[in-house]
């Protein structure tokens, strides 16, 4: 599944890489990336920004399962820290920690094909409720918006 089909409008950025979403339950997501040859750094490893875009996703996932009628996520903050490079197929799992009134706190890591720790994130984001590609409203579960 892409991002794309989860906020119902297209998420080209996201396509652009090649983020596929495999898992989603309540307050987790995992998503997956291969680090094609045009998505590495001139070390020969995955690039730092797709690093940290796959680690972003996964976290703003995580928070908008926890309220269905989300149509996607703010990114406020994002803090990433790289620990060792990344090849092949890299794996991110996201998990919410906290999701309040108007901000969800999420944290979770990257990992490569091997499962070696390529990174670790923690993040905060605002859900967004807006109209999806088909033009419906999509209001908060509180019906205010």
């Amino acid at each position: 599944m892409s991002l794309s089909q989860i906020v119902g409008r297209p998420v080209p950025f996201a396509e652009l890489l090649g983020v596929r979403i495999v898992h989603r339950e309540p307050g987790v997501a995992r998503v997956e990336l291969d680090a094609r040859p045009d998505l590495m750094n001139s070390h020969q490893a995955a690039h730092g920004g797709v690093v940290m875009t796959l680690a972003d996703i996964a976290l703003a996932v995580a928070a908008m399962t926890l309220d269905p009628q989300s149509r996607g996520a703010i990114t406020v903050e994002l803090k990433v820290s790289f620990l060792q490079p990344g090849t092949g197929t890299l794996v991110a799992e996201g998990r919410c920690l906290r999701a309040g009134k108007s901000l969800c706190f999420s944290e979770g890591e990257v990992r490569d094909g091997q499962g070696t720790l390529v990174a670790k994130a923690l993040g905060t984001f605002s859900l967004r409720y807006g109209r999806s590609a088909a033009g419906d409203a999509v209001l908060p579960a509180d019906g205010k918006g």
